[in-house]
């Protein structure tokens, strides 16, 4: 059995002026959108079942778009949604009708701004926005706007904190969000902390409500100003955090490590805290425990090296600010301490709220005394 005549004929004239198709299973409508923007719909009339009359449909849609009744492959669903698709017929699959088809769109290397307009108007997903804002032309483009606008909105009722976070990540880059509505998603995160984790992520230097400098910065400001001029990146870093920005990322961290909800928070916390300090990494290795990181730490500090390797910069602003060693040794601590800790931990529990909270605290407790030590 076929498509009846009459619906043969519509789709046909249909797909001769469209650029993307999506279909409405629940009322068997097939909807169309040409290039110009504009909308038109044939509403089908089933001649036997409608799963297989929607089956039919489709392998029109691949006849008129590939040549095959064969459709898209939707078993790569891993491999699209990691953005493998080729970049050579990207236009032509969001002629499919398939969801698979238009995520394999939105996360494809060569989208373009125009074809995230297609996408969006085919699936508009949150997991598509994400994909597609992590375009540089899309957060560029008419797009960028549209599918921040349309995050924010549904901010409040994502359920994954992973995608919270991814949410938060992709709308703070710059150009997408105003002011207002940068505080909107920050004061969520006074009371669900998820919201902040993303802000430790792209904008660890501007989070808003800047706390005031160290005290005691003054101090040894022109000491670490002599040795910035020098190159040193140790005492760049130590500067940083003893300033404004520095003390109110250690404050939000502080914050976040307080009440972790779950292990997608604990895991993005420390990624966002491994990239904040990855200038001042002493070795690639990465420790699975706390306490091997702070053996190491010390062993440098009292120039008994062994892991990690000797270094001059770190050497002379010692010297410089002999003051600062406790200083000098949290920062090292918290720059070698990423998800690799973490993991032996979460390898063998998946717990949540308070008791994942005190199976973490080999690891929470060591990170916030050293986070305090710096305020």
């Amino acid at each position: 059995m076929e498509l009846s005549p009459e619906d043969s004929l519509r789709l046909n004239v249909m797909l001769a002026n469209s650029v993307a198709v999506r279909i409405d299973e629940g009322i068997n409508v097939v909807m169309c959108l040409s290039e110009s923007g504009n909308e038109a719909k044939v509403q089908l009339n089933p001649n036997c079942r409608a799963d297989q009359y929607i089956r039919y449909v489709r392998e029109l849609l691949s006849s008129h778009v590939m040549g095959s009744p064969g459709g898209y492959p939707v078993y790569l669903k891993r491999w699209t949604r990691m953005g493998q698709a080729s970049d050579a017929r990207l236009d032509d699959l969001l002629m499919l009708g398939e969801s698979e088809a238009v995520i394999a769109v939105s996360g494809a290397s060569g989208l373009t701004d125009e074809l995230a307009r297609r996408a969006w108007w085919a699936m508009p997903d949150s997991g598509n926005a994400r994909r597609m804002l992590a375009r540089q032309c899309v957060v560029e483009g008419d797009m960028g706007r549209i599918l921040t606008e349309f995050l924010l909105e549904f901010l409040p009722f994502e359920e994954s904190p992973r995608d919270i976070i991814d949410s938060v990540k992709l709308m703070l880059q710059p150009g997408l969000l105003t002011e207002a509505e940068k505080m909107e998603i920050w004061n969520r995160g006074k009371k669900k902390n998820v919201f902040q984790v993303g802000f430790l992520y792209t904008t660890p230097d501007s989070l808003p409500e800047q706390v005031p400098a160290r005290a005691d910065l003054p101090t040894y400001l022109p000491l670490l100003r002599e040795l910035e001029s020098a190159g040193n990146p140790f005492a760049v870093m130590l500067m940083r955090l003893l300033s404004e920005k520095g003390q109110t990322f250690i404050s939000t961290c502080l914050h976040i490590l307080k009440r972790p909800a779950n292990q997608d928070v604990v895991v993005a916390f420390l990624e966002a805290l491994e990239t904040y300090f990855a200038v001042v990494r002493l070795t690639d290795f990465h420790y699975r425990s706390v306490d091997d990181i702070i053996v190491q730490v010390d062993r440098v500090l009292s120039a008994n090296h062994d892991e990690m390797r000797a270094d001059t910069a770190l050497e002379q602003l010692i010297q410089a600010v002999p003051q600062l060693q406790d200083e000098i040794r949290s920062m090292l601590i918290l720059a070698h301490t990423g998800v690799a800790a973490i993991n032996p931990i979460f390898a063998i529990t998946d717990a949540v709220g308070s008791v994942m909270r005190k199976k973490i605290e080999p690891l929470s407790k060591p990170v916030v005394q050293c986070l305090s030590s710096l305020c």
